[in-house]
């Protein structure tokens, strides 16, 4: 199963092919990398009217932007009542995956009706990146703690929450996340969903060492330690490839026996002008019931 974030107006997949993918980020044209994309373009990309900028990759690894036209350095995009700051970086990225929208409409969903009920939610957001979520769940009433080991994408999360008129809500960490949890742990504190987006290898601010097929399992099973008696959710995001969808909802089933709910894996993906779906990374989720 796919999931598709369907309701963007600012952004849009134009056209794909030949391992890329041409994309609309509000006024601005971007053609950037992607491996999934093994089929072969029906169109030449690089020849689009309008095209911004190009990512090309190295031989030698990484890449760097190539410009076709003036760009402001950073811009503005809307999802919603959602605002985020879009800006191309290194190795690739943008600071937004859009494809995430799929998570944040349940996800919000799912806490807007806890505090309909009139009840308080604390969500723990790690490996928060530059805070898709964290906004999206503050905007839904919860209050976040937003965790990531790179100074640069917390502050941005802090411009995403201003920008989308969150002024308090989201308590920003910066810190391993594997240590944050074991401190959390030992200080008795305790949340009522989490939220995790785990890369495939990483380094903490003091070079602790991350590889997803050796640490997620075990590290999934301590934050489970941090979840209420009565949680809501528990959300794994990965775009780690050949992590199948079948593995998250494992690992969810392994680390949440005996607590009541149900789990849903699946991929997430963007739709496309060609009318094929783009899939984008996959998806686990544990709902309390």
């Amino acid at each position: 199963m796919i999931r598709i974030a369907e309701d963007w107006k600012d952004y849009a997949v134009l056209a794909t092919g030949d391992g890329y993918k041409l994309e609309r980020w509000g006024e601005h044209i971007l053609l950037r990398p992607d491996p999934q994309v093994i089929w072969h373009a029906q169109r030449d990309l690089f020849a689009y009217p309008g095209l911004s900028a190009v990512y090309r990759r190295s031989e030698k690894g990484g890449g760097a932007w190539e410009y076709k036209k003036q760009l402001p350095q950073s811009w503005n995009i809307g999802y919603k009542q959602l605002t985020f700051k879009v800006m191309p970086m290194g190795f690739k990225h943008t600071g937004l995956f859009p494809e995430q929208a799929v998570n944040w409409e349940t996800t919000g969903a799912l806490v807007r009706r806890a505090v309909a009920a009139g009840r308080k939610v604390k969500v723990l957001n790690l490996f928060a990146y530059t805070g898709g979520a964290s906004v999206a769940l503050a905007k839904a009433g919860a209050e976040v703690t937003h965790v990531d080991a790179a100074k640069g994408m917390v502050e941005r999360a802090g411009e995403n929450a201003r920008l989308s008129g969150i002024q308090s809500g989201i308590r920003y960490i910066i810190d391993d996340c594997k240590k944050f949890v074991q401190r959390e742990l030992r200080r008795g504190n305790t949340y009522d969903a989490v939220v995790m987006d785990p890369p495939s290898y990483g380094r903490g601010p003091n070079g602790e060492m991350w590889k997803i097929e050796a640490e997620l399992y075990p590290f999934v099973k301590l934050c489970t330690e941090l979840l209420t008696d009565d949680p809501l959710f528990f959300l794994i995001n990965s775009y780690t490839t050949g992590l199948q969808p079948a593995v998250l909802s494992n690992i969810l089933t392994l680390c949440l026996a005996g607590r009541k709910g149900r789990i849903e894996a699946y991929e997430v993906g963007l739709p496309t002008e060609e009318n094929i779906p783009l899939p984008c990374g996959a998806g686990g989720i544990y709902i309390h019931e």
